[in-house]
Formats: structure tokens, C-alpha cells, sequence
């Protein structure tokens, strides 16, 4: 695997994901064996507390010993009395012992009897009032003792689950996290091979593409030199067509290699000071030249020269763009405001036009790749989706702020913000 950038941040997140997770496994295993601790020593001293109370009951002045209780398993206790008992007076001590240490749980328990050499069942005591199968056999002899009285907790295991409650809600969470943080890398990672296979087949598809339109520019470049085409005034038109129409696919593919190229190579800018006016006034004559219709292009600026140090190339570009979208765009005649002025932190420029506008819910993404906004328009117009994505970008790259905005009447405000210390 190419360790990339991209490839580093995800190999970091996910150990340190699977290093949070792995904590909270080691805190929730820490926890569970000090809750087993807590229960099992409130359970002995409880247990203790009861044979005592026997004890002091039968006039009894010898304490017994302390190896009275027996665990026999996690939830399994034998406790040596060595004396008389009632099940009445074990049962009342038992739960007042059990609420004394603030056990609340279900136990059931048996005594030994010493008539039938059985172990008589004493009752099931609930800490709440659910209906449970009592288990009767549970309970074994122990022929080493005479007065004693077994004790169980059939719910032991469950109580140690549900008292550490809010650890297993965090595991939960972040086994929860992890899997999505895992299932959006995967999704990220197919989405960058497909991107990559997009980008591959749209290089392969360009470079083929230029030859076969390369031959066709000069085939109709020679046809259109001759005596007969010129003569005949209709073939004539068709092969300005198709010289026509082929340069603007050119064009076109053009636009797509110099995207996919900068996708691929970061871009380089040329830094150089020039007065943005005269370039815009360039541009402005050239839009006038490729559309042979009325177009109003007005330029209104604070001050006749306004220096800015940019990419001169793509400055052009940005500006060619969006004046020819607003061209584009517009079923009358284009009536297109250039604004210059500025404020204490940055030059801003407005390009306000008279066109047909954009839905409001497409303003969020008319900056977007291959977008290409859902206009009336939409199938006159020839393109790919890529002018202002390539406005964007150019502008991202100089660190500029551009925004788009309906007018209130009619048409978009194209609006870049150029901070001067930059």
C-alpha cells in the first residue's frame, strides 16, 4: 500500500480509534472484576453478620470461626451455623443483613435437615416483584457439617452486567463509532479509485478525441480553400460549420485537459503585478468579437489603473468565464456591469449581468464539478460543467473569496474578494 498523506491520517485514526477502544475494554474488564470484588465481600460480611445474630440469639458467648462461610462457586455459598435455627428468623436476618449493606438481589436458600438428611427448602426472595422458577435440586449436602444452611444467587452474573450499565453503553458507542468510522474510509477509498478511474478515463477519452478533431480542423481548413466550396455558397456555409463547431469541441476538451491536469499536478501560479482594467478591457473585447450581436459590457471603476498581483493568464481566464456565462445565459440583450472598488482590507469585484438567474437551491453547488445548473438554457448551451469549477479553483488557489447571487430583479452577481495583504 502507498503510504500517501491520506493513507497516513486514516492508518492514525483508526489506531488511535482501536487504542480508545481497547481502553475502554481494559476499564470495562477493571470494573467488572472490582464489582464481583464488591458484591462477594458485601455478600461474606453480610453472611457473617448473620451467624453472629444466630449466635447472640441461642445465648451463645463463643463467636463462631471465621471459616463459617464457604463459596462453593460464584453464586454458591454454604454457611456453617453450628447451632439450632428456624427458616423464619434465617430469612429475616438475611434480608435485613442484605439491605443493611445495600445488596439488593434475588437469593434463594436451604437448610440442612438432620430428620430426613435432605436439604429442606427454605423460600425464593425477589427484590422486585417478577415471578421466577424456583430451583429446588440446586442445593447439595455437605456431610462434613450438622447445622447449616446453603445460600444462592441465581442472578448473580446478571447484576454484575446491568450495575456496570454505563460502561457497556460507551463500548457500545465506540464499537459503534469505529464501524462507521471504518465503513466511511472504505466508502472514502472507493470513491477516490473512482475518481481516479474518472479522472484516467477522462484524460484517455481527451487525448483521443484531439487527434481524429485535429484532422477534421485541417481537412475543413483545405476543403474551405477551394475554388469550388468557395463558389458554391451553401457548402461553403457547412464547412465554416464544421470549422466552427470543431473548434469550439477543441475548445471544449481544451477546458477538460487543463482540469484534469491540475486534479492531477498541483497548479503553479505565476505571480505577477499588471492593472486588471486593461486586462478586463481585453476581455471584453474579445467577447465582443466571438458573439456578432449587441452586448453592453460596462466597466466602472474607482480608480483607471488597479494593480493586482496575480496569475495574469488565469486572471484572464476567470474573468473570460464569467463574463461568458452571463453572455451565455441571457435571453435578451446582454447588459453586463463590472464593478471595481475597494475598502480598507481588499479590492472587490462585481460582475452584475441581466440574465435568466439560477434556483436558489442550485447556489450551493453551481461551483461544483460537472455541474451544470437546471436552466431553460441547460440544452442550448454547450459545456461540460467545468468553467466555474475552474473560476473556483483559480480563486481558492490566489486565496480569494468568490460568491454568486440572484439579483432582485433580474440576473447574478459574480462578486471576488481579494484581500490586499495577500
Amino acid at each position: 500500500m502507498k503510504f500517501n498523506r491520506l493513507n497516513i491520517i486514516i492508518l492514525i485514526g483508526l489506531i488511535a480509534m482501536i487504542g480508545v477502544l481497547v481502553m475502554q475494554l481494559v476499564m470495562l474488564s477493571q470494573a467488572y472484576k472490582f464489582e464481583k470484588k464488591e458484591i462477594g465481600e458485601k455478600i461474606h460480611f453480610a453472611l457473617e453478620d448473620v451467624v453472629k445474630k444466630i449466635y447472640r440469639d441461642n445465648n451463645q458467648t463463643e463467636l463462631p470461626v471465621s471459616s463459617s462461610i464457604k463459596k462453593i462457586s460464584e453464586d454458591y455459598y454454604i454457611v456453617n451455623v453450628n447451632d439450632v435455627f428456624e427458616s423464619d428468623v434465617l430469612e429475616f436476618y438475611l434480608k435485613k443483613e442484605f439491605r443493611k449493606v445495600r445488596l439488593n438481589i434475588d437469593f434463594e436458600y436451604a437448610m440442612y435437615d438432620c430428620s430426613s438428611d435432605e436439604m429442606a427448602y427454605g423460600d425464593y426472595v425477589s427484590s422486585s416483584d417478577k415471578k421466577t422458577a424456583k430451583c429446588k435440586n440446586c442445593f447439595t449436602k455437605n456431610h462434613d457439617l450438622v447445622y447449616y444452611f446453603a445460600i444462592r444467587f441465581p442472578e448473580l452474573k446478571y447484576n454484575y452486567i446491568s450495575s456496570l450499565q454505563q460502561y457497556w453503553v460507551y463500548t457500545g458507542i465506540l464499537v459503534l463509532v469505529l464501524i462507521i468510522y471504518v465503513y466511511s474510509i472504505l466508502v472514502l477509498l472507493r470513491q477516490k479509485r473512482y475518481s481516479e478511474l474518472q479522472k484516467d478515463f477522462i484524460n484517455n477519452m481527451t487525448h483521443e478525441f484531439k487527434t481524429p478533431i485535429s484532422s477534421i480542423l485541417i481537412a475543413s481548413q483545405y476543403a474551405s480553400n477551394q475554388q469550388e466550396i468557395i463558389k458554391n455558397e451553401k457548402l461553403n456555409k457547412y464547412i465554416q460549420i464544421i470549422i466552427e463547431q470543431g473548434n469550439k469541441l477543441n475548445q471544449h476538451i481544451e477546458k477538460i485537459l487543463s482540469i484534469a491536469k491540475s486534479d492531477s499536478d498541483p497548479m503553479e501560479l505565476e505571480l505577477v503585478i499588471f492593472n486588471s482594467v486593461e486586462t478586463i478591457q481585453l476581455v471584453r473585447e474579445n467577447i465582443l468579437m466571438k458573439y456578432q450581436r449587441p452586448i453592453h459590457i460596462t466597466i466602472g471603476s474607482d480608480h483607471p489603473v488597479y494593480e493586482i498581483a496575480a496569475d495574469e493568464f488565469h486572471f484572464t481566464n476567470v474573468v473570460y468565464n464569467i463574463i461568458d456565462n452571463a453572455v451565455k445565459y441571457n435571453d435578451s440583450v446582454p447588459e453586463i456591469t463590472i464593478t471595481i472598488h475597494e475598502t480598507p482590507k481588499e479590492v472587490i469585484f462585481e460582475f452584475r449581468d441581466n440574465g435568466i438567474g439560477i434556483n436558489a437551491s442550485e447556489l450551493g453547488s453551481i461551483f461544483d464539478k460537472f455541474y451544470r445548473a437546471a436552466t431553460p438554457k441547460r440544452n442550448e448551451v454547450a459545456g461540460f460543467g467545468l468553467g466555474l469549477f475552474y473560476v473556483k479553483k483559480i480563486c481558492n488557489l490566489h486565496q480569494w473569496k468568490i460568491s454568486l447571487k440572484n439579483n432582485s430583479d433580474q440576473g447574478v452577481t459574480v462578486t471576488i474578494r481579494m484581500p490586499k495583504n495577500k
